[in-house]
């Protein structure tokens, strides 16, 4: 049972309540008006507008292809149906790596064009200048730990990450540094469990996981996955609640089969 049910609006300083209160935190991927104001009207707490449209919406084998202007347009359009839920969007690849005023510019971009409440970002120290000069903006920033998919070809694996102590600490490390240079919250990603606990217990801003353990603050999951809409991944973190890709192929298979036997329109369907 939720301990927030008469909030109007799902805030960063919600999200710290909430970890204070030991309610876990639900996040979804969305990238579009239909599936947003679905995912809103349930009660998620945090709708992400991912670079993963990059896979799920585009086709890309990666995160990377995406640019600064879809990112917009998805934000846009699930901004327009959410009214409850906080709305983060990932600054995609080449946005903001490097250069801080880059970063700026582009968070500014996604929090006037798109109307977002606030923006994700990957990496940890490497990436520190940016996070401070977007936070002293004004913009809220939510990092990202772990598995960073904008970095693949540096990993050259989407295998388990921070398995080894030396990494392990390092992630800590980092953690420690987002969350002093004023992130609001942090998402680990394929972590182990036990390190999940770890960084959780460790900070005071909310963690929320994918395929990083039960004893983070929240979770997250990509809506196309937690769906069922893509069956050729199956990491071991996801949980698909619905089987669409079959139930939608099967619909749409007898409405093919109607069309061509003329049964679909009837006399009551036409005018």
């Amino acid at each position: 049972m939720s301990t927030h049910g008469e909030i109007k609006r799902v805030t960063t300083h919600t999200l710290q309540w909430m970890k204070q209160q030991g309610e876990r935190i639900s996040m979804i991927t969305a990238y579009d008006f239909s599936m947003a104001r679905i995912f809103d009207d349930a009660g998620i707490d945090v709708i992400l507008v991912g670079d993963s449209a990059s896979n799920v919406m585009a086709g890309h084998e990666t995160t990377l292809p995406i640019t600064l202007d879809h990112m917009i347009y998805h934000g846009q359009s699930v901004v327009r149906a959410a009214k409850r839920c906080l709305i983060v969007v990932d600054l995609p690849f080449g946005s903001y790596q490097g250069n801080s005023k880059e970063a700026l510019n582009s968070s500014i971009r996604i929090m006037k064009e798109a109307g977002a409440h606030a923006i994700k970002l990957e990496g940890g120290l490497e990436v520190i200048e940016s996070i401070r000069r977007i936070i002293s903006a004004g913009v809220p920033v939510m990092g990202h730990l772990g598995l960073t998919p904008q970095s693949i070809y540096q990993f050259g694996t989407y295998a388990v990450r921070a398995k080894e102590e030396e990494e392990a600490e390092r992630l800590i490390e980092n953690a420690h540094e987002l969350q002093e240079a004023g992130c609001f919250a942090l998402v680990l990603e394929k972590i182990p469990a036990s390190l999940g606990k770890r960084v959780a217990e460790a900070l005071k801003i909310p963690v929320i996981g994918i395929g990083a353990g039960m004893h983070v603050d929240g979770q997250v999951l990509v809506m196309h996955d937690m769906l069922g809409i893509t069956k050729d991944f199956s990491p071991r973190f996801l949980r698909r609640y619905l089987n669409l890709y079959d139930d939608i192929k099967e619909a749409t298979g007898n409405f093919i089969n109607d069309v061509k036997s003329r049964d679909f329109p009837n006399e009551k369907e036409q005018y």
